[in-house]
């Protein structure tokens, strides 16, 4: 498994929502003007109900993308729900032969948990859909990630933050996709791991049942931090709830002694910057800010898959 380089061909598939040719635009020809090559045909505008196509072909396309050697990324095309409905119809032996980025968030939070499990690092990043809304920091973050160069986020304190240093391997995604994985073996060993959280449109009440859903499913107690992206577009009731989304969270957590941090740059917003899965980042979470650097250093987390180390560009 290699980071891109000029030439390197980027499949976009889309195994959940559909996409149009407009939508996907900015975000094909922005992979040409980084020297790569998109691949993609008429089937990734393929319509059925709210999906892209039918469940088998969906996981037909991806399988595809999957297999093939010559492709060295997979960029999902957009969130939204799907994924879940094809996780189970794919083949991940060929692509476990040849390994490849696959990039994503939100609903890819399910294909995340799968190469979680493979330990296969992957990139929780934005996606085509909407890709020329996002801030130039986010989308040079995709391409310092998709190229290996080290990642490396400051941004201010949150009074809620529990102070302190974070370092491992970062799982996790979208909270309400996580829920959906609850019990199953994609959803992804949080024990030892920092885990990221964000979440869109939900309400506060909502996200307080999921968070204690996970605690009293053990996923809370041993991890090495909780990092909390974007919380966008949070609703609460009539007669409210009684704290913020983010007291709820806080309080969720407030028994363990690990390090927490609000407001990290990475969710349902246009300041969405890549961050690297199944590899060690580090976090220092302090009274003024937080900052966040990953070298690009990876490894396998199975025995079974042997990967060359990256060395850092980070100073």
């Amino acid at each position: 498994m290699n980071y891109l380089k000029q030439g390197s061909k980027v499949a976009i598939a889309a195994p959940a929502r559909c996409v149009t040719p407009e939508e996907m635009a900015f975000a094909i020809h922005w992979l040409k003007e980084q020297g790569f090559v998109p691949i993609y045909d008429d089937r990734l505008f393929a319509v059925h109900h709210i999906f892209a196509g039918t469940d088998d072909f969906r996981a037909a396309v991806f399988q595809e993308y999957l297999d093939n050697e010559e492709i060295k990324a997979i960029w999902l095309a957009r969130g939204g729900y799907g994924s879940i409905r094809i996780i189970d119809k794919l083949d991940f032996t060929k692509f476990l032969q040849h390994p490849k980025w696959i990039a994503g968030f939100s609903d890819s939070t399910v294909i995340h948990g799968k190469l979680s499990s493979l330990g296969v690092p992957s990139l929780h990043s934005p996606m085509p859909f909407y890709f020329a809304n996002k801030t130039e920091v986010a989308k040079q973050s995709l391409f310092n990630a998709l190229t290996g160069k080290c990642l490396h986020y400051e941004f201010p304190a949150n009074p809620l933050n529990r102070l302190g240093k974070m370092e491992g391997e970062i799982v996790g995604g979208n909270l309400s996709v996580l829920m959906g994985m609850n019990g199953s073996d994609i959803f992804p060993e949080t024990d030892g791991k920092i885990l990221f959280i964000e979440e869109v449109d939900e309400y506060i009440y909502h996200i307080d049942r999921m968070m204690h859903c996970l605690k009293r499913a053990g996923k809370l107690a041993h991890l090495k931090g909780l990092i909390v992206g974007g919380l966008t577009q949070i609703k609460d009731n009539t007669h409210p709830f009684g704290q913020s989304v983010e007291e709820v969270i806080a309080e969720a957590v407030s028994e363990y002694d690990y390090p927490v941090c609000f407001g990290f740059p990475a969710g349902h917003f246009d300041d969405n910057r890549a961050v690297f899965f199944g590899i060690n980042s580090r976090l220092m979470v302090t009274d003024e800010k937080v900052v966040f650097w990953n070298d690009g250093t990876f490894y396998s987390l199975k025995p079974k898959i042997v990967w060359t180390k990256q060395k850092s560009d980070f100073v």
